[in-house]
């Protein structure tokens, strides 16, 4: 297994994460720039990156 690769995953995935938070912290504030769709694009790109690792972790051999 590639571990180097995963640990970017990880690190990609919680900036995303916090990346997320702040956008939704915003709209709560009432933002109303933040409502341009970019929520649905960190989370789709969040769900990728989750499915990659967990398809790394769940190969034999690991």
């Amino acid at each position: 297994m590639n571990y180097v690769y995963l640990k970017r995953l990880y690190a990609k995935r919680a900036e995303l994460e916090a990346k997320l938070e702040l956008h939704d912290a915003r709209y709560c504030f009432g933002d109303e720039e933040v409502d341009d769709g970019t929520d649905n694009d960190l989370r789709q790109r969040l769900s990728e990156i989750s499915e990659e690792i967990d398809a790394l972790e769940s190969r034999p051999g690991r």
